[in-house]
């Protein structure tokens, strides 16, 4: 048998093609993956934003009570209820004198 001069210098230089191009394939499927794998989370995150419900809207604040005597406040407040009809005369009428204490 003769043997080729450069053998294990041939085997070698071979064995660091493959291994070169299998690196770059890897290299370039990883990179393909890892955009599919954006994409998807891209498209997941508008379906969510989609489906999500609408931000929800508080009322505004009460208005501050006017200032003044928290009684006068009270008898207000009392006028207004038998004004609006929440409190009929039957119970407007014994609430105001028990308010001011008398």
């Amino acid at each position: 048998m003769r043997m080729r001069r450069g053998g294990v210098v041939r085997l070698a230089a071979g064995t660091a093609v493959m291994a070169g191009t299998a690196g770059a394939v890897h290299h370039h499927q990883q990179k393909k993956y890892a955009q599919q794998d954006y994409e998807q989370q891209q498209m997941y995150a508008a379906q969510q934003q989609q489906y999500a419900p609408p931000p929800q809207e508080y009322a505004p604040a009460p208005a501050a009570a006017p200032a003044g005597d928290d009684l006068t406040v009270q008898l207000q407040q009392l006028a207004q209820l038998h004004n609006a009809g929440v409190l009929s005369d039957a119970e407007f009428a014994p609430a105001r004198p028990k308010l001011l204490g008398a």
